[in-house]
């Protein structure tokens, strides 16, 4: 079959490549950090580093650096914004970046927000995975439950704002009730008066973000985070503690314009 004279094979639409950006460090570092954003429940659109989704990233690849200033920080780079039904793009991505890293990767930190989070915490039964953090997480009742392959060691993480009215808040503290009944521990926060873009109190998401990366990297331990930590199903979620005093969407933003600045001259792009 010949392909149309509009379509030749040299003009075929080219299929995007998962990959990962690294920002600080570099590919083969022992320990890795991944930062994924969010997307749509379905689109076939190309997933650019520049759409809000991934922009709003940017501070939590900075609060990871601080939390573990020797490991390597990465976004991960989807091929689709979405979804996509049963064909779960994000997860197939993710999960082929995994697969295509070197041997020397020994510990994987992975974080995530929305279909982000939906996406790192599938991925929680990687061997080499010490901890997922999910934020405001989109965790439909049909996915499975994520057994890691060290139950009792891996830091599992959700933090879900009041005021979400995109992602479900109550559907995070069922996903972390199956887990907890299947044996896994988990920390369950929520987050009072902020809503699913993370804004309104962006410095203590920042702060967590932080914090739960020295965590599950060993740097420094988190009491919070620890104490929070258990497989009791019916242990209410906690209260996620105001530790800064940085408030309001106006300077998240310039927050958001401004460590996008700083960075963007020192990512590598592999």
């Amino acid at each position: 079959m010949s392909l149309p004279s509009r379509l030749t094979r040299n003009h075929l639409p080219r299929t995007p490549m998962p990959r990962l950006d690294y920002v600080h460090g570099a590919p083969g570092d022992a320990d890795l950090v991944i930062v994924a954003h969010g997307g749509q429940e379905n689109s076939y659109a190309r997933a650019h580093a520049h759409r809000p989704a991934a922009l709003r990233m940017w501070p939590f690849v900075r609060a990871a650096h601080r939390g573990a200033p020797g490991a390597a920080v990465a976004l991960v780079r989807y091929r689709y914004r979405g979804w996509n039904g049963d064909s779960s793009h994000p997860l197939e991505d993710l999960r082929a970046v995994l697969d295509a890293l070197p041997t020397s990767v020994r510990r994987i930190v992975l974080v995530g927000h929305s279909m982000g989070g939906r996406t790192v915490v599938q991925c929680a039964d990687d061997a080499r995975v010490s901890g997922v953090l999910a934020l405001a997480p989109w965790l439909p009742d049909t996915d499975p439950t994520p057994v890691p392959a060290r139950p009792t060691e891996s830091l599992i993480v959700t933090a879900h704002g009041t005021h979400d009215s995109v992602t479900s808040p109550r559907a995070t503290s069922k996903f972390v009730r199956r887990l907890r009944e299947s044996g896994v521990p988990a920390a369950e926060f929520l987050v009072h008066d902020d809503g699913h873009p993370l804004l309104e109190r962006h410095g203590d998401w920042d702060e967590l973000v932080r914090r739960f990366v020295a965590t599950a990297a060993d740097t420094d331990p988190e009491p919070v985070l620890l104490g929070a930590r258990t497989a009791d199903p019916a242990h209410e979620p906690d209260a996620l503690p105001s530790w800064s005093a940085e408030r309001g969407t106006a300077r998240a933003a310039l927050s958001i314009a401004r460590t996008r600045l700083k960075l963007s001259d020192r990512r590598s792009i592999v």
